[in-house]
């Protein structure tokens, strides 16, 4: 699984960050930045949680091959 996030789109709610700050984090204006692109485990889970929780939807999840 791979995370994306359109700049362009995000409002700046922190909602991510704050479902998993070991995933997301945000630059001085408040706009999305991605620590990591490929979350295992349990921040797996949360990304996934946050990708729902988005007001803007600017997060996406990405399927990949061999993924579970």
């Amino acid at each position: 699984m791979r995370i994306e996030a359109d700049t362009d789109v995000c409002i700046g709610a922190g909602q991510c960050v704050l479902t998993d700050p070991t995933v997301f984090d945000q630059h001085d204006d408040g706009i999305v930045m991605l620590i990591t692109k490929h979350p295992e485990g349990g921040a797996a889970h949360r990304a996934r949680e946050a990708v729902e929780l988005c007001p803007s939807g600017a997060l996406s999840l990405i399927e990949e091959p061999g993924d579970s």
